[in-house]
């Protein structure tokens, strides 16, 4: 015998408290992913961004508003502005040339995928030893007796700019996780 009352379909509050903090848990794991593909040379930054801008448009942009979104923005293109300013001008500091300094990026992909078979830190580890040939390589056939001291100069560079470049990234992450607790989750 069935009870005069229907039972309502309608969405449970408390149910909606749960989808905000598995968002906001997916939120944390992207802008974790994307902290540890920068030091292998691969777009952690934009792929941040887009977890967040992903989060925003999830939550209907609650906590995780515009001011966030153009902050994270302008922080995205801050960390790709220093990495190549930090990586020419130790390339140049070091006696590198132009050259040099395409061949430290060049080299630096091609190591990161180069270092792919071994988890992790084979990424980082090619990243490194790839700019350090590249720019070498390149300088090689510029000025030989100035390459090797030039490679060196561009593995200092890489690893400044992946540490300015991790800090900014750590910054973004505080900074939309910050957003999307203060919605009161």
């Amino acid at each position: 015998m069935m009870s005069g009352r229907r039972r309502s379909r309608r969405f449970h509050p408390d149910s909606q408290v749960t989808v905000d903090w598995l968002l906001i848990a997916l939120l944390a794991v992207v802008l974790l992913v994307g902290l540890v593909l920068i030091p292998m040379g691969l777009p952690g930054l934009w792929v941040m961004l887009l977890g967040i801008v992903g989060y925003g448009a999830l939550t209907d942009y609650r906590g995780v508003g515009l001011r966030t979104l153009v902050l994270a923005l302008f922080l995205a293109f801050v960390g790709e502005g220093i990495e190549w300013w930090i990586s020419y001008r130790y390339a140049q500091r070091y006696g590198g040339s132009r050259r040099a300094g395409w061949g430290a990026l060049i080299g630096g992909l091609v190591g990161a995928f180069a270092g792919i078979p071994i988890p992790v830190i084979g990424s980082v580890i090619g990243s490194f030893l790839g700019s350090f040939a590249g720019a070498a390589i390149f300088e090689f056939t510029r000025a030989p007796d100035r390459a090797l001291h030039t490679g060196w100069g561009a593995l200092l560079g890489r690893m400044w700019a992946t540490a300015a470049k991790t800090s900014l990234g750590l910054v973004m992450a505080v900074i939309a996780l910050s957003a999307a607790l203060s919605q009161g989750a």
